[in-house]
C-alpha cells in the first residue's frame, strides 16, 4: 500500500484458519450466512498475527509486533524477522515502534528471550492510558516482556501528531489506550486499526462484539462510531488480525455494508 510518500507492508508474524464460529464463541452459521464473502473457499476464517511496516522519508517504523516465538490460539508465531529481512529491513534500521495498544500478542518481537532489544535504535511508542493499565495498575506478562525496555519508551502526551505522516486517535475500549494508526501523505490517507475490529465482519455489522475487550461498551462505542466514519470514505485500512493483513474499504451498500480489498 502507498501513500503519497509513506509504503505500508504487512509484516506476519503467523496466520490461521479458523470455524467463524468457534472464532467468534456463541456466533451460528445462519448469523455468518450473509457474511460468507469474508471466508474462504473452506468456509473458514482467515486470522493474521502481526504488525505493520512504514516507509517514509528519513524513517522506518514498525506499528505492532506480532505475538513473538510462542503460540496462540493454536497460531504459531516466530515469522516477523524473516518478513522483514524479506522486505529488506534489519533490526537496526527500525527507528521507531508504534503499538496499538499493549496486548502480548502485539509486543511479542519487543525484546528477546534474554531481555535484549530486538529493535535496538527504535523508540517504543504507546498511549500513556496502556502504559498505566498494563505496566503500573494491572502487570502481568506484557509488563514482564517491555521491563526490559521501559526507559526506551516514550509515551505521547495527547492524539494526534506523532511522526512525519503518522498521527495517533484514540480508540479506547478494546484496551484503555486503544490507539488506531492515521497514516497520510498529500490528500491521501490510511488507518491502522489495531484492535478496534479484530474480523470485518465487525465493521461491516454493528452488533458484532469484539473479542478480548476490557471495556466491551465503550468498545462497542468506539466501534460503531468508526465504522461511521469509514463507510463510504474510500479510506484504506487494516488491523493487525485480518486475513493476511491485507487492506480494504468500508463500501455503503443496499441494507448493509459491503467490505472490499
Amino acid at each position: 500500500m502507498k501513500v503519497g510518500e509513506l509504503r505500508i507492508d504487512p509484516v506476519i508474524d503467523g496466520l490461521g484458519r479458523f470455524e467463524p464460529t468457534k472464532a467468534f464463541r456463541g456466533t451460528t452459521p445462519e448469523q455468518w450466512a450473509p457474511h460468507r464473502d469474508l471466508l474462504d473457499e473452506d468456509g473458514r476464517l482467515g486470522f493474521a498475527m502481526g504488525g505493520f511496516l512504514i516507509r517514509g522519508p528519513g524513517q522506518t517504523t514498525l506499528v505492532d509486533l506480532g505475538l513473538g516465538p510462542k503460540a496462540f490460539l493454536g497460531i504459531e508465531g516466530g515469522g516477523f524477522l524473516e518478513e522483514l529481512a524479506a522486505l529488506g529491513v534489519g533490526p537496526s534500521e527500525v527507528t521507531d515502534v508504534i503499538f496499538t495498544h499493549l496486548h502480548f500478542d502485539h509486543i511479542g518481537w519487543a525484546t528477546t528471550v534474554d531481555g535484549q532489544p530486538v529493535f535496538p535504535s527504535a523508540t517504543y511508542r504507546c498511549a500513556p492510558a496502556d502504559w498505566e493499565h498494563f505496566m503500573v495498575e494491572h502487570p502481568d506478562q506484557e509488563a514482564d516482556m517491555l521491563a526490559p525496555i521501559r526507559d526506551r519508551f516514550a509515551l505521547w502526551d495527547a492524539p494526534g501528531p506523532l511522526l512525519p505522516g503518522v498521527d495517533t486517535l484514540a480508540a479506547p475500549g478494546h484496551t484503555p489506550g486503544s490507539t488506531v494508526v492515521v497514516l497520510s501523505s498529500g490528500s491521501e490517507r490510511a488507518m491502522l486499526l489495531g484492535d478496534v475490529a479484530h474480523c470485518p465482519v465487525e465493521l461491516v455489522d454493528d452488533e458484532w462484539a469484539s473479542l478480548f475487550d476490557v471495556d466491551p461498551v465503550l468498545a462497542a462505542r468506539t466501534r460503531v462510531a468508526l465504522n461511521r466514519e469509514l463507510e463510504g470514505s474510500d479510506i484504506p485500512v487494516a488491523a493487525a488480525h485480518f486475513p493476511g493483513l491485507r487492506f480494504g474499504r468500508l463500501l455503503r451498500g443496499e441494507g448493509r455494508r459491503r467490505w472490499v480489498v
